[in-house]
């Protein structure tokens, strides 16, 4: 079965600054290549969405709605829902994330 991948406005804001980011500290060429290799780790949940583990943070909270998948270091966080893969966001998983996590999934 294969599944539709959408990726929220919120993710996509942070695929803008990941490529800036990198742009600019690094080379447009090196940006360019992580951002294809994050969009194929994306489209790759069109296939067994399922084999993303639960955020260990959300776990804590008790919450299981919400699945991650890595390109490392970035955790690229989703949601199923029906025949649908929602991609919420696309953090640097070298960074803290867990009040970034509650504030944008859980909307405190």
């Amino acid at each position: 079965m294969k599944y539709e991948v959408r990726i929220t406005g919120v993710a996509q804001d942070d695929l803008f600054s990941i490529y800036r980011y990198v742009a600019i500290n690094d080379s447009q060429g090196k940006a360019e290549h992580l951002l294809d290799n994050i969009q194929k780790a994306m489209t790759s949940l069109e296939t067994m969405p399922m084999r993303g583990n639960h955020p260990t943070e959300m776990q804590r909270w008790g919450i299981f709605d919400f699945r991650e998948i890595f390109f490392k270091p970035y955790r690229i966080i989703y949601e199923i829902r029906d025949k649908t893969v929602f991609i919420h966001a696309v953090l640097d998983g070298r960074r803290n994330c867990e009040d970034l996590l509650h504030q944008r999934l859980l909307g405190a």
